[in-house]
């Protein structure tokens, strides 16, 4: 009798240890995107999972071990959108005695990547989950957008004005976004928000200048990797790539907008060099799987020499910072560089634009002004058509993309 009761003293005693490793998730987070659909579970602890696929029809299962439900895993479901490229519906219910059982049915066949992210700001340990075509590098831009133009101009030429032999491209990109919200303004304003409203003003402007036509990078509130940015606006063939932020410090009086542009050599100030420290760990806030390599942008970023793209980049830098200092006082004269991640194509000038500090209580409250943001916008698309007057394209994009 005494040795029974030990037993079921002793089994007590592992399942009250069992449920005291119990896990609630503290959040959950559903990011579609036109390349990939992101999951992420975020929790105090790491969260040990096993996953798998089935097929007929397509599903990605997901085990969490230890991970009990909750208000946070409830609410995931809720997020998911009838349009999300890749998730046609999420379940989720209790699989075996300390299992979790999530089950996504796709609309198609699917690429798992499915990775741990430590603690960084203001996250926890998470889960992440993303889901790319099951063809890897397939990209599902629309193609009556994303297609590289080469239409000829058929215009009356005008005197003293650059006839162009094609349309130019601009390649737009939105800073930060999803799980990466990038600066935070003094008054809440999330950065990633500031620049994706930017960035379609400026592509609509850009659009409607007879001899130009703009691409976003994203075009929504998900994550994109600094070295995948590259890679799509090499895809894209593009001629120009135009990156918008909005900057922060740790002095609220900061103020004033700065241009950048890549640099060999190093940073050209302290603060240069500090801004491109703070931009280039988007991916650790964003969240990247180190273990995929991409021997594409690997080549592609290991190029012989930058020179001649980055003295293009600074006289794009330099024509945009001219007509910016007519809307908001200038941090710096002068474009400053550093090495900045994303601006590494090795065969389009491209320039880091930080168009004001979101810290700076004016400044953040300017930067949410529509009125304000089409002034900036306006002075971007003079400052890039002014550099294209001086510099005009004579031929089809000098970018070839082996296979």
């Amino acid at each position: 009798m005494l040795h029974a009761l030990l037993k079921i003293f002793l089994l007590c005693g592992v399942l009250a240890s069992g449920w005291a490793q119990a896990l609630q998730l503290s959040a959950t987070r559903l990011w579609p995107s036109p390349d990939y659909t992101r999951i992420t579970l975020e929790a105090a602890q790491p969260v040990a999972h096993q996953y798998f696929t089935l097929s007929n029809p397509e599903r990605l299962v997901i085990d969490l071990e230890g991970v009990e439900a909750g208000a946070a895993l409830d609410a995931l479901a809720a997020q998911l959108s009838a349009a999300d490229p890749y998730i046609g519906a999420i379940r989720v219910g209790v699989n075996r005695p300390g299992v979790m059982r999530m089950v996504l049915d796709l609309k198609a066949a699917v690429r798992p990547s499915v990775f741990q992210l430590p603690p960084l700001g203001a996250y926890g340990h998470r889960l992440v989950v993303d889901l790319y075509p099951a063809q890897a590098g397939d990209i599902t831009w629309n193609p009556a957008v994303s297609q590289p133009a080469t239409v000829e101009l058929q215009r009356p030429a005008k005197p003293g004005v650059p006839q162009y032999a094609r349309l130019i491209t601009v390649a737009i990109d939105a800073g930060h976004g999803g799980e990466d919200p990038g600066a935070i303004g003094a008054k809440g304003s999330y950065e990633k928000h500031i620049t994706l409203a930017l960035a379609k003003k400026l592509k609509q402007k850009i659009d409607a200048q007879e001899n130009m036509r703009a691409v976003l990078i994203r075009d929504g509130d998900y994550f994109v990797p600094l070295g995948q940015r590259v890679t799509k606006a090499r895809a894209l063939k593009a001629d120009l790539f135009v990156s918008i932020h909005a900057d922060a410090f740790i002095k609220s009086h900061a103020h004033g907008s700065s241009v950048y542009a890549l640099s060999e050599n190093g940073a050209t100030s302290v603060a240069a060099r500090w801004l491109a420290t703070k931009e280039n760990e988007a991916d650790l806030v964003g969240g990247i799987n180190i273990d995929v390599k991409d021997l594409f942008l690997k080549r592609t970023l290991i190029d012989l020499s930058q020179t001649a793209t980055i003295n293009d980049s600074l006289k794009l830098g330099t024509a945009v910072l001219k007509e910016i200092g007519g809307v908001n006082r200038l941090h710096k004269p002068r474009v400053e560089q550093a090495g900045f991640a994303v601006l590494k194509a090795p065969d389009i000038p491209s320039i880091l634009i930080e168009t004001a500090f979101i810290s700076n209580p004016e400044e953040e409250r300017r930067l949410n002004d529509d009125a304000y943001q089409d002034k900036l916008v306006d002075a971007i698309v003079v400052g890039v058509r002014n550099y294209f007057d001086k510099h005009p394209l004579t031929a089809p994009s000098r970018l070839t993309l082996n296979p």
